[in-house]
This record gives structure tokens, sequence and C-alpha cells, in this order.
């Protein structure tokens, strides 16, 4: 039950809430890092009633290597309260299709409260995508929103710190 590809996404923020009327229920997700260094990531999720352990690489362009594994829920819940970085990445993810293609919405809680960030997974870079009129502006290729970075400098303090 593995994926191994390279994961090729595109990430925006969002301008208002009309995604919501066409989003599912939403999934709960909870991760945290074993690691996080330039160049990789080791990830554990729990995301409803399933967990995972995520090996990513480096980012170079819009892709990455990414190895995705499922692990027993409990090992899961051990390493997200023992083993992990804190804050943890406490999100719902909500799936919403447009145009043929689905966008996942997360709704950032906890520490990174405020954060709504839309996702959208592609074949290949160059990949055409209508985008729906709640869309705003990109940030593909902004480090701060990256799930990893958000750890070390959590959405909530971004304010605080420009303010100084």
């Amino acid at each position: 039950n593995q994926k191994m590809a390279t994961e090729i996404e595109r990430k925006f923020l969002i301008k208002h809430v009309g995604w919501r009327a066409s989003a599912d229920g939403g999934t709960r997700f909870q991760q945290g890092y074993l690691c996080r260094v330039v160049g990789r990531t080791v990830r554990v999720r729990l995301a409803g009633e399933q967990a995972y352990l995520t090996i990513k690489g480096e980012t170079v362009g819009l892709a990455r290597a990414e190895y995705e594994y499922a692990i027993p829920v409990a090992d899961a819940i051990q390493m997200l309260d023992q083993l992990c970085e804190r804050p943890l990445i406490e999100k719902t993810r909500y799936l919403v299709p447009h145009a043929g293609l689905t966008w996942e919405v997360d709704v950032f809680e906890g520490a990174n409260t405020g954060l709504i960030i839309a996702e959208i997974e592609l074949v290949s870079a160059e990949q055409a995508i209508p985008l729906p009129d709640w869309i705003g502006q990109e940030v593909s290729d902004d480090p701060r929103y990256y799930n990893a970075n958000l750890v070390e400098r959590p959405f909530g303090g971004w304010n605080i710190e420009r303010e100084r």
C-alpha cells in the first residue's frame, strides 16, 4: 500500500468562502515532523481514521519525490505525542470539485488558525488549470506556506513579526 511518485502541486490563498458551497464534509488532519531539513522531510499524519508516514524530497520547481506508507493509527498517535516537533499541524481538509479537477482546501487550526490554503495536484507542471473565482494569490513558490515551515514559524505569529 505504498505510493511512490513525483508530487506536482500548486498552492493558492483563498479570496472568499465560495468554495464551501461544493465542498465535502472535510477530514480532520493532525500531522507532525520527525525530520525537517533542507532537501527532505519525514512526516507522520493522522487523517481521519487512517495514518501515514510520508517522506518528501526537495522541491524543484513545482515537483518533488514523495513516498507514502500506511502505518497503524496507534503508532501514529504515539509518534505525534512523543517524537514529533511542536507545534503539530492541525487542519481540516475539504475536497472541492471544479471543472473536472479536485481541489484540496486546508483550513488550519491551532498555532496556524486563520490560514486557508487551496492546493491542486497536477499531472505535469505545464498543465493548464481553470481557476475557480474563490482562488486568490498563488503561493506555490513561497516557502513560508510549506507545512514543514509552519511548524517553525506558525501563521498565528506572522502579524506580530511584521509589526516589529
